[in-house]
């Protein structure tokens, strides 16, 4: 089965441990944000 980016991120996130809180944390982003990444939303 073919991942995008999104199953990508939230899969990573999910084997370090990691909630959408402390990813957004690390890389100084909101956690809305990283849920966008995740659910495929994209602001143009």
């Amino acid at each position: 089965m073919t991942q995008n980016l999104g199953e990508k991120i939230r899969q990573a996130r999910r084997e370090k441990g990691m909630t959408q809180e402390q990813l957004a944390q690390a890389l100084f982003v909101s956690r809305q944000t990283v849920s966008n990444w995740e659910n495929g939303v994209s602001h143009s």
